[in-house]
């Protein structure tokens, strides 16, 4: 299965004389075909706690005071309004993914507006030479705040620390007239969980071999709001692949929970001399300007910079270990070759971090990406500040021009868009709706984006939500002002229940969905955080069609009740029996009821559990219990092995 990109069916292109060569700037419009998963629906079940966050730090004692307030400010308490995204597949069938591609004479980049604004790829034309890891398959898997992520390209994460929760979700796009009379291909959401208006403009000059990438974060509130951005790039990764950055020093994270301030080696330097997964957050040196790049053996590759206040730079690296091989694979069906590394970007040091972006407020800055060429010996130096440096010199020229490239593009930043590419989410003219506030006309949030989804909340400004028989939506935990002033029914009372709760009020979320009376949403709800199994057992009576709830009331069972879990899974329908969350849920049912020999032949017969967590290991961990009481000692097959820290 291959990856094509058919003829454009929409363009829009700029011709410029540049020394008496016709120079062509084009935005065009395509299908990227590719094999794909199903991303599936979301899961109706309001995320009522954020899943377990993998950087933990312990040892924030140890740390400098204003890394401290930083790691310690801004933590997310769910990702509500938001719902998960686990709903997706492991059968990869070929699609169409809309896309949308700019180029000129030396760059080619593909962007997916449907899938966070992903840029996809990133070509140059002379060498034909793809300077991203471009992943030759979608597949998601359970890394990011929703749930679900795929590997590849360049992620725009904003938020809150971790994949970002449009990363599998559309945004707005549209084109802008650029300052040189190029096309500026812009996108634009609203993230939901900060309201924070994310913009990116994409600026491919006619005559640039750089691709530039404007970002601004504004915050249309009143009050400051925690902000958090990292650009996640991956590169192709080889033996002889070394990442060059300027710093000396940088915070080591090794998923142990500890961040340690270390020097930075020839060995840290080069992605596959890595057996475990690991963090490398790297100091900023004073005087130096932000710039880090992934070049080969030849000193060839990708370099991202950018202007200042995009000061953070990383490497994360997977590890060569069975565990990190596995994780490469499962994202990336059918992987062969080395795989990839991750170099990012941030606003802050760490990705622990979050910043206080004050109300009213925007920031911006401009990124660049594209080929670095760096003399190989100097670039494969022992000496690491040798390396360095030649990185510095051979990024020289963009880097000077990074202000004045600035410059231009804030000419345009709030330059109404000329015409609509793509069509985002409503929850922006929402947001609008209710509060007012005022935005750029370069983003706007037209009130016929809304869909019927977001159009279902409008009568709660005037004081009314009618209830349904449907699934209740996500819960906008912002609005609980309205929800408590709002008429009385079974589904406001189940918001004001989420939206209690979200706030801290626990006491008062218990009343609300005691009031939203026998309906299996505030059941669950009950159940979830009282842990009272009763209310779970009560709502699987009421809604046994629905995965998502069977999986949580067994494996609430399973921690108190087994006699309860065993009823739960002898109910199950042959269908649902067949999940494979369901049957690692009996693989721990025989472990808990002394059946090893049972789980062990349903491990053995294959489980291919498509949400198994980063940082989490249940495959593996079953595994062993089984191989521990029967006392034979398999080993775990390779397939099971997802561990961060080496197995």
């Amino acid at each position: 299965m291959g990856t094509c990109i058919p003829d454009s069916s929409q363009a829009w292109t700029q011709v410029h004389v540049i020394a008496r060569i016709w120079v062509v700037t084009i935005l065009s419009a395509h299908d990227l075909v590719l094999p794909a998963a199903a991303l599936g629906g979301e899961n109706p079940l309001p995320p009522l706690r954020s899943h377990q966050e993998v950087h933990e730090v312990r040892n924030l004692a140890e740390l400098p005071a204003d890394l401290q307030a930083n790691i310690r400010y801004g933590g997310l308490r769910s990702t509500l309004p938001c719902l998960d995204q686990d709903g997706y597949d492991r059968t990869l069938v070929e699609t169409a993914l809309p896309s949308l591609v700019l180029e000129n004479d030396h760059l080619r980049a593909v962007v997916l507006p449907t899938l966070g604004g992903r840029l996809y790829s990133l070509v140059q034309k002379a060498s034909g030479r793809e300077l991203l890891y471009r992943n030759p398959v979608f597949q998601a898997a359970n890394l990011a705040l929703r749930n679900a992520w795929f590997a590849g390209g360049v992620e725009w994460n904003v938020g809150s620390t971790g994949h970002w929760t449009g990363t599998c979700s559309p945004m707005h796009a549209a084109r802008v007239e650029g300052p040189d009379g190029t096309p500026i291909l812009r996108l634009w959401e609203l993230e939901r969980t900060r309201n924070l208006i994310t913009q990116l403009d994409f600026w491919l000059p006619a005559d640039s071999e750089f691709l530039y990438v404007g970002v601004r974060l504004q915050n249309p509130a009143d009050h400051d709001v925690p902000a958090y951005w990292w650009s996640n790039i991956a590169v192709d990764q080889s033996e002889r692949t070394r990442v060059l950055t300027p710093a000396d020093q940088a915070w080591r994270y090794g998923y142990g929970a500890r961040l340690d301030l270390i020097d930075v080696s020839s060995e840290l330097t080069y992605p596959t001399w890595h057996d475990k997964a690991v963090d490398y957050f790297f100091e900023p040196l004073p005087g130096e300007r932000p710039w880090i790049a992934s070049i080969d053996a030849e000193g060839n590759g990708l370099a991202q910079v950018s202007t200042e206040r995009l000061r953070g730079r990383k490497l994360f690296v997977w590890g060569e270990a069975p565990g990190g091989r596995r994780w490469q694979e499962w994202l990336a069906p059918g992987l062969e070759g080395p795989g990839y590394a991750e170099i990012q970007a941030g606003l802050a040091r760490t990705q622990m971090e979050h910043l206080k972006l004050p109300g009213a407020t925007s920031w911006q800055w401009l990124e660049a990406y594209g080929p670095v060429a760096v003399d190989p010996d100097a670039a494969h130096a022992d000496d690491w500040q040798v390396a360095r440096t030649a990185g510095a010199a051979a990024l020289q020229g963009v880097l000077d021009g990074l202000p004045a490239r600035e410059a231009e593009w804030s000419t345009v930043i709030d330059a109404a868009p000329v015409e609509r590419l793509w069509v985002g989410s409503g929850w922006g003219a929402l947001e609008l709706a209710r509060t007012g506030w005022s935005v750029s006309a370069g983003t706007p949030f037209d009130a016929d984006t809304m869909t019927d989804r977001e159009r279902a909340w409008l009568p709660l400004l005037d004081g009314q939500l009618p209830a349904t028989d449907g699934v209740p939506d996500g819960t906008l935990v912002g609005w609980l002002e309205l929800l408590e002033k709002a008429a009385d029914n079974w589904l406001v009372w189940y918001h004001r229940g989420v939206a209690r709760y979200y706030a801290g009020d626990e006491a008062g979320a218990l009343e609300a969905w005691r009031e939203s009376g026998d309906n299996p949403w505030a059941l669950r709800n009950l159940g979830f955080v009282t842990g009272e199994l009763a209310y779970y057992e009560r709502a699987v009576v009421l809604l046994p069609e629905l995965v998502e709830l069977q999986v949580e009331a067994i494996g609430a069972a399973l921690n108190a009740d087994l006699e309860l879990a065993k009823r739960f899974l002898d109910g199950l329908s042959a269908e649902a029996a067949a999940d494979p969350r369901l049957r690692l849920l009996f693989v721990q049912y025989s472990l808990a009821t002394g059946d090893a020999q049972r789980a062990h032949e349903l491990l053995a017969e294959g489980i291919q559990l498509a949400t198994v967590r980063e940082g989490a290991n249940p495959l593996t961990d079953c595994w062993l219990a089984a191989e521990e009481a029967l006392g034979t000692g398999r080993p775990v097959p390779p397939e099971y092995q997802f561990g961060m820290s080496g197995t």
